[in-house]
């Protein structure tokens, strides 16, 4: 499972919160390793300088081999809330899709 991360200039963290992604995107999509072939994190503070409730956001698109890619979208008061929801997301869609998938 390959994992990108991106981030618009007004996140900071670098290296070590792109390490944090990798790590929560891999704890959460482990299970699911031999399916998912691709995963696309999009970090980014909304409102930059301005500051405001909310404002962090991260999306999240994985591609799962033979279906079109599933994307999930959380905002956070802070940078980590925003990673956390959006994982949390991934996994319930991806379970649901492959399960749903092994199904048939």
């Amino acid at each position: 499972m390959q994992i990108q991360v991106n981030a618009n200039h007004h996140v900071p963290g670098g290296s070590s919160l792109v390490s944090h992604v990798e790590n929560v995107v891999k704890h959460v999509l482990d299970h699911y390793k031999d399916e998912v072939t691709r995963v696309e994190v999009h970090l980014s503070d909304e409102n930059s300088h301005k500051g405001g409730e909310h404002d962090m956001r991260c999306m999240i698109e994985a591609r799962i081999r033979g279906l079109d890619p599933i994307a999930v979208t959380h905002h956070g008061e802070n940078m980590n809330m925003a990673i956390e929801g959006a994982a949390d997301r991934i996994e319930r869609a991806v379970r649901k899709t492959v399960d749903k998938r092994r199904e048939h």
